[in-house]
């Protein structure tokens, strides 16, 4: 029986990562075409239907592109680091809840921010192993940015923890059948969304890839499958952190549609905001992080503590 089990959670699982992997595919049509929409202009139309053969093409072509290798870059982690960091971002799935049997745990949200601090170390020694100074910096940028942001979204979580009293994400759902948490806590929502952007290296806190001063920042020396890899990374995270937005203050209901469309729609807003607003500048980020952020949602978390220490009182 637990051999059968075993089988389950690994065929769900599987299943699991194909749809993510076909989700970021579409992701990337769908920020092409909003973004081309923003500009006035048509985005992908050729192949096939409105453009829908597209992501594939583009995977056919970044994968069978000649790969090339720096010279006196540090081969074995160059090589390496882009695999780990896909690998990272897909893992971070597996604590997505289901209703049905799978690797849905009890301790989700610790698990979330422990392979999500693990993604650092990749994009670190992506840009060192490179040795060259763009990647180098833009490593640096990259690592220092997700760092600070990471401090005030686990004390935005810690929020939220407290007042489910739980670290299971499927807790969530009990808890919004009546009320979703962006009415209770609004100024919160609007800061996690703002701290995942920061988070997932997107516009307007895409630091790492300066044009101007980084040329493409820590994956400036990779071509080919490392690039697509490392692509594919950043929007499995951006698809995840979505999901955790719908799960933590928009209703959360995995029996309906509508938590697709509500991930739907937070995956959009990554893309319109990128194609909206302009990038920000390095010193106010670090000032937006520490001076904040981090005052604001500690704040917040001693209120939340306190109002749910008086409900308790009340109770007992």
């Amino acid at each position: 029986m637990f051999l059968k089990d075993l089988l389950l959670v690994f065929v769900s699982s599987f299943i699991l990562i194909v749809c993510v992997l076909v989700g970021v595919a579409f992701l990337t049509l769908l920020e092409r075409k909003v973004l081309g929409y923003i500009q006035i202009r048509k985005g992908p139309n050729k192949l096939g239907i409105f453009g829908l053969v597209q992501p594939f093409s583009d995977a056919i072509k970044l994968f069978t592109k000649e790969q090339t290798y720096p010279f006196m870059s540090n081969f074995n982690l160059y090589y390496l680091s882009p695999v780990m960091n896909l690998f990272l971002a897909v893992f971070l799935w597996m604590c997505m809840p289901f209703v049905s049997i799978n690797v849905s745990f009890d301790l989700s949200l610790l698990f979330f921010l422990s392979v999500s601090s693990l993604g650092v170390y990749t994009v670190m020694l992506a840009g060192w192993s490179s040795n060259s100074n763009y990647s180098l910096l833009g490593s640096l940028r990259a690592v220092a940015q997700t760092i600070s942001y990471e401090v005030s979204l686990a004390l935005i979580l810690m929020s939220f923890l407290f007042l489910i009293l739980s670290v299971d994400m499927l807790d969530f759902m009990k808890y919004q059948e009546y009320v979703w948490f962006i009415f209770i806590l609004f100024p919160l929502c609007l800061m996690w969304v703002i701290t995942s952007l920061a988070e997932t290296n997107r516009t307007p806190f895409d630091f790492a890839e300066g044009e101007s001063e980084l040329v493409s920042g820590f994956n400036v020396e990779y071509s080919s499958g490392g690039f697509a890899m490392i692509f594919l990374a950043e929007y499995a995270s951006i698809l995840f952190m979505s999901m955790l937005c719908s799960i933590l203050f928009l209703g959360a209901n995995l029996n309906s549609w509508l938590f697709f469309l509500k991930l739907g729609f937070m995956a959009f807003l990554w893309v319109w905001v990128r194609g909206t607003l302009p990038r920000f500048r390095y010193d106010k980020l670090m000032y937006l992080a520490w001076k904040g952020f981090l005052p604001v949602s500690l704040n917040y978390l001693i209120f939340v503590f306190s109002v749910k220490g008086l409900l308790f009182s009340l109770l007992i």
